[in-house]
């Protein structure tokens, strides 16, 4: 699910200047997988410390909260 959150900011472009909805709905989205992975990552910490799983699986978190975090900042999509 925050993956398909992630693709969706990613693929919003606004189609011209007057687009201003299209941007809100990016920065929405990518807000949304910011708090969708900290849950996963809190998660993820109590399935680790109860042994279920390995280290590892802290990839997967940050690497859609890094993404997210690039879509907010450096690839914001711009009117």
């Amino acid at each position: 699910m925050t993956g398909y959150f992630t693709f969706l900011a990613y693929m919003a472009e606004p189609a011209g200047p007057w687009d201003s909805e299209t941007v809100a709905h990016s920065n929405f989205a990518a807000g949304l997988v910011l708090v969708l992975t900290a849950i996963t990552a809190l998660l993820t910490c109590l399935f680790i410390k109860a042994g279920w799983i390995r280290r590892l699986r802290y990839a997967i978190p940050a690497t859609l909260a890094t993404a997210a975090l690039a879509r907010l900042t450096l690839f914001a999509p711009e009117l």
